[in-house]
């Protein structure tokens, strides 16, 4: 197999590495996502990762809690969730860093885009973590800053379903996927997918999105072989 890609920014699902209870660390899942990060890295490919932290906490879920708070503690979920990735990549013989944007220099590096792409020529694996650093910011959102910081080939979204529809999957079993779909559309139809102000980033740098389930088999590596698996959002 050929990679379709140099070099790669992942943005997985928080939830996804829950596995099928969506909350803590999925063992069976992190072993499987980094049996294909190991298979990418080999390839040549530069890989950075961003991961969420919805299996952890979810800003949504402090309801009477100040915002900035709530999303500071997301924050520091995605942090738990990269020390546990960088510990299974390293297993592995991969070398990782996880760079924070928060600052936390006791567990990680500050995240600074000449060191990352320094970490890219060495042949290590990037996770980026604390998402912006700013509440009130996604982690789709950081993701595709990360993506036009470090000039990613593609964005690839690694979700707990299997692409994007028009309405949730599991509420509506008529829900229509889509394998192709622009950033314009996404924006003016309110596609819950993919936050707007990312959509937004990625259409103005001309990055494109590869979003797809994680759970199938050998995804990532498909992806990054150019299989067109889940839903392509560009500007086509």
């Amino acid at each position: 197999m050929e990679p379709a890609y140099k070099r790669v920014l992942i943005k997985l699902s928080g939830e996804a590495l829950g596995g099928p209870e969506g909350h803590g660390l999925d063992e069976e899942v992190i072993a499987r996502v980094v049996d294909q990060l190991k298979v990418v890295h080999d390839m040549g490919v530069q890989i950075a990762l961003v991961i969420g932290g919805g299996n952890f906490w979810r800003g949504r879920q402090g309801k009477n809690m100040d915002r900035t708070t709530a999303d500071h503690m997301g924050m520091l979920a995605t942090v738990m969730n990269s020390l546990a990735m960088m510990d299974a990549l390293e297993q592995h013989g991969i070398p990782t860093r996880v760079q924070t944007a928060l600052i936390m220099t006791s567990v990680a590096e500050p995240y600074i885009l000449r060191k990352a792409l320094h970490h890219f020529e060495r042949g290590r694996v990037v996770i980026m973590a604390c998402g912006t650093g700013n509440p009130y910011c996604s982690t789709d959102t950081a993701a595709a800053q990360r993506a036009c910081e470090i000039q990613a080939d593609v964005l690839m979204m690694a979700k707990n379903i299997d692409g994007i529809y028009d309405s949730d999957p599991r509420q509506n079993p008529d829900a229509k996927k889509y394998d192709h779909i622009n950033y314009m559309d996404i924006i003016k139809n309110g596609i819950k997918a993919m936050d707007t102000t990312a959509a937004t980033m990625c259409m103005e740098n001309s990055i494109p999105v590869h979003a797809f389930g994680l759970d199938e088999e050998n995804s990532i590596v498909r992806v990054v072989c150019g299989e067109p698996l889940g839903t392509i959002i560009d500007n086509k």
